[in-house]
């Protein structure tokens, strides 16, 4: 009879599988954040960096900086100041332009770097109560780096996707601990800062299922969820609130119309942010193949944000920041597994992404900025403080540059003919505008006519030439009086009212 293999040839013979490393939460006396705070509140600052070069960075942040204008001097939302958005994030910059003045971004800018340190801090403590310190920092730090892996013009604006990550990393880090009625409110606040937030319920809801939670739980779910989105609807206007949020977004939405255009843009930037993901994509994928991370949530927290993404099929950069939070903790995950040495890899090869991404944003020209600047100089000298312009196109930062109010509750020829992104297909034109905007539109330019209409289409698919009732008001009462920049600029033809 064969004696029995010792235990060491056993271990040689035996396929080694690579399993979760063993760290314990410190005891509550070791100063965990106290060390790693400050490590991460310098890696945010250093990511965002870019956003002081300019005055803003897209425009994005030039309507909302146009919009808190509009709140501060009496204006209504979704009544007098529109947009397709939630109202949280145009009430932060309100906010902020009244503690701070209206001149600079700066405020938004310096909250922009605590909403991407919050983001941070919420990761590593999901990570770090799954599986150890390293954990934590891993999650916290890769973060930030793959945060920035992007066009500059969509990382570096504080704006809408900005704001809402701390929310769905709040969301997660309610639910991971129970905290139902919190995270539901979490959740509500994603949405409230964009729509798409809302997809983090999906992973909410699977761990609030995995648990057992009890129809207790879930009515707490549901009423932290609800609450906030209620409240928001009644301050505003419940009907304004349903149909800037949900309904009136229906062409917008469509596929139709420059189909290759919006596709090739769509794989352009999943390429960007692959490459900035490049030392955290080949341990997910090796875990995939060996083991299982126990971790549907995050894979779940993924496919749900890829869906977010998706929808509307304007697969603009900025839409996918909404991944980077997921893609970090399945990286920290999959490293967990793997060899030690396999996080310094990781966290070196993304670092250097970062990086080239971070000398993007400092040495990529701002054309389109420079634009906008050299249009706001010339409207500004041809106008008074008090009056009023109206700026076809679609760069509303010019009505913040410049210093003058709209004509118009319709900041871009977007909401107007339903272009946006390139989209220059079949449906562009008046009939496809935000259902009722062209009789509240006309209404509002023969009450207060502008003193220019600026046409800054330049060749575009929503020219004058081709939106018949703008092209009736131009030849009623305006005469082009310059050119900047392909930028037509009409004035009035009849005397401007004195100023008081």
């Amino acid at each position: 009879m064969l004696a029995e293999p010792s235990a060491s040839l056993r271990s040689v013979r035996a396929p080694w599988v690579p399993r979760p490393r063993t760290e314990h939460a410190p005891a509550p006396r070791r100063p965990y954040f106290r060390r790693l705070l400050p490590l991460l509140a310098a890696l945010a600052c250093l990511t965002r960096v870019p956003s002081f070069r300019w005055p803003l960075w897209s425009p994005d942040e030039g309507y909302l900086a146009v919009q808190a204008r509009m709140l501060a001097d009496g204006g209504t939302l979704y009544e007098t100041v529109v947009d397709r958005k939630p109202p949280l994030v145009p009430w932060l910059y309100e906010g902020a332009f009244a503690l701070c003045g209206d001149a600079s971004l700066l405020p938004l800018k310096l909250l922009a770097v605590a909403a991407q340190l919050a983001t941070a801090v919420l990761l590593t403590c999901v990570a770090r109560r799954r599986w150890g310190d390293g954990a934590g920092r891993t999650a916290g730090v890769l973060y930030l780096l793959i945060s920035v892996g992007l066009n500059p013009e969509d990382v570096q604006a504080a704006t809408f996707e900005v704001f809402m990550l701390p929310c769905t990393a709040a969301a997660l880090w309610c639910a991971d601990r129970r905290r139902w009625a919190l995270a539901g409110a979490a959740v509500a606040c994603a949405f409230l800062a964009k729509q798409t937030g809302g997809a983090t319920l999906v992973p909410v809801a699977w761990l609030l299922w995995r648990s057992g939670g009890s129809r207790r739980d879930l009515l707490r779910l549901g009423v932290g969820l609800c609450g906030p989105v209620l409240a928001a609807a009644a301050v505003t206007d419940p009907a304004g609130f349903l149909f800037w949020t949900v309904t009136g977004s229906g062409a917008y939405a469509s596929f139709t119309g420059s189909e290759l255009h919006v596709l090739v843009r769509g794989l352009t930037n999943t390429a960007i942010l692959a490459a900035a993901c490049a030392g955290i994509i080949p341990p997910v994928v090796r875990v995939l193949r060996v083991a299982r991370t126990g971790s549907a949530e995050l894979w779940l927290w993924l496919a749900s944000s890829a869906g977010a993404v998706l929808a509307g099929f304007h697969f603009f950069g900025h839409y996918y920041l909404q991944l980077t939070p997921p893609l970090a903790l399945l990286g920290t995950a999959a490293l967990q597994i793997l060899p030690r040495e396999r996080t310094l890899t990781a966290v070196s090869v993304t670092a250097g992404a970062c990086v080239l991404f971070l000398a993007w944003g400092m040495l990529a020209p701002r054309p389109e900025l420079a634009h906008a600047e050299r249009i706001a100089d010339e409207v500004r000298s041809r106008t008074t403080p008090r009056e009023r312009v109206l700026l076809w196109g679609i760069h509303p930062e010019t009505y913040w540059l410049a210093d003058r109010d709209p004509a118009s509750r319709y900041l871009t020829a977007g909401l107007l003919t339903n272009y946006s992104g390139g989209r220059n297909g079949p449906q562009v034109g008046e009939k496809y505008a935000v259902q009722g905007a062209w009789p509240v539109f006309r209404a509002e330019l023969a009450a207060a006519p502008p003193a220019l209409i600026v046409d800054d289409s330049r060749d575009k698919p929503f020219a004058p030439e081709r939106v018949p009732s703008l092209r009736r008001v131009l030849a009623a009462g305006y005469t082009p009086v310059a050119t900047v920049d392909g930028a037509v600029i009409y004035s009035r033809t009849y005397s401007r009212p004195a100023s008081g």
